[in-house]
């Protein structure tokens, strides 16, 4: 029965796909868009078949190599070792300078201070150093920093983590993570009840974790605060940075050129309402403040407590070619419903963040330097120009 099922699904799924192609009107042009999308889909393959097997190589090697090192307990001087610690110290140490190495014969002296947590992993990491045959730990040992400048700063380090641990995955750990997932998610498709469940819940977020290289709390929008999706763009165009930074400042001025915000209403001098269109036509609405307001240089905001969307964006302004050009860095991030999963099926729906905003930067760039973008209304550059500065503006450190 279920793979009678299978058999209808297919046939309806095949049926809709070549009425889609074979359309008399349109049917031409899909065809072409198609062909194009899957030669580019066979190039982006062959690349990522080349770096995937390049990374396997080369881990190859270095697996070895290294085990042959251990296995052979090869001979260094000990300036060499001494570097090597060095290497080592920065990986598992967050004040790696308050540590003074000497080696003499293999046989390493560490004195100098450190932090009670770091402590274990530094003696761990040193003693395991290629070439060093004896650790003499002489540290200082501190729980907090204190009045001790050495201990001041810095940010602890993670260690040697597992591949499959870290932020971002290697080439090969996301082949080989890719595959696990998608064997699961084969296996639970195939199989009913709470394993079959599982096994597709657990091989789908692999396998997107490891398309995406996203971290499953940024993936699932749990503890990924307002860092799900990260889009960091930069433009010039050919206005003065006061013209720039008042049409930005008037943040109403968002729906002229950005496709997906309906609408941006202000209230007050730092606080705006967003309207924004999603995936499928979805509207979410959420209030903004301004966090840093320094004019004609910063410009920053970032949804209030418990919005639908946690989203924040800082623009930086530099005045360029004596002040008939502006430079506009732009940073946004923001964690929409279901987090990255929202922002992987939006790409699966033809919808892409990125390509969006390079979309919308071209529209802002054409209004600014000719009054018109494509699609949107028409404005006058004395209009731009003439924009009355919004009152209660004043800078925010």
């Amino acid at each position: 029965m279920r793979a009678t099922w299978w058999l209808v699904g297919g046939g309806v799924g095949l049926g809709a796909g070549l009425m889609y192609l074979a359309d008399p009107r349109s049917g031409r042009r899909r065809r072409a868009v198609a062909h194009d999308k899957v030669l580019h889909a066979v190039h982006e393959a062959e690349n990522a078949a080349c770096v995937v097997t390049r990374d396997l190589v080369h881990r190859t090697r270095g697996f070895f190599f290294n085990s042959l090192g251990r296995i052979r307990r090869e001979e260094a001087d000990d300036r060499t070792i001494e570097a090597r610690i060095r290497s080592a110290l920065g990986r598992v140490c967050s004040h790696p300078h308050a540590i003074q190495v000497s080696v003499e014969r293999g046989r390493v002296r560490l004195e100098g201070v450190a932090l009670k947590v770091e402590h274990p992993k530094i003696l761990s990491r040193v003693s395991h150093v290629s070439g060093v045959r004896d650790v003499v730990d002489n540290l200082r040992v501190f729980k907090q920093p204190g009045s001790h400048p050495e201990l001041q700063g810095g940010a602890l380090r993670p260690g040697d983590r597992p591949e499959f641990l870290q932020r971002n995955w290697s080439p090969a750990a996301r082949f080989v993570g890719g595959l696990g997932g998608a064997s699961l998610l084969m296996w639970g498709l195939s199989h009913w009840g709470v394993p079959g469940l599982t096994s597709t819940l657990l091989g789908s977020l692999l396998t997107l974790r490891s398309i995406t290289n996203i971290e499953l709390k940024r993936l699932t929008g749990v503890g990924g605060g307002r860092l799900g999706i990260e889009i960091h763009k930069d433009i010039t165009v050919h206005a003065p940075v006061e013209e720039v930074f008042r049409f930005w400042r008037a943040m109403e001025n968002f729906s002229r050129f950005m496709s997906h915000v309906e609408e941006v209403r202000t209230s007050g001098a730092d606080r705006s309402h967003w309207r924004v269109k999603g995936p499928a036509g979805i509207v979410f609405e959420w209030d903004a403040l301004i966090t840093r307001l320094i004019p004609h240089q910063v410009l920053a905001w970032k949804s209030v407590e418990g919005s639908t969307v946690e989203h924040a964006g800082i623009i930086h302004f530099e005045s360029l070619n004596e002040g008939r050009s502006t430079r506009l860095d732009i940073r946004m991030s923001y964690n929409p419903p279901a987090g990255a999963l929202g922002h992987a099926f939006a790409r699966l729906l033809g919808v892409s963040p990125k390509k969006q905003m390079d979309d919308d930067l071209l529209r802002f760039k054409s209004l600014i330097e000719t009054g018109k973008a494509t699609g949107n209304e028409t404005v006058s550059r004395e209009q731009l120009s003439l924009m009355p500065e919004r009152s209660g503006q004043r800078p925010v450190h």
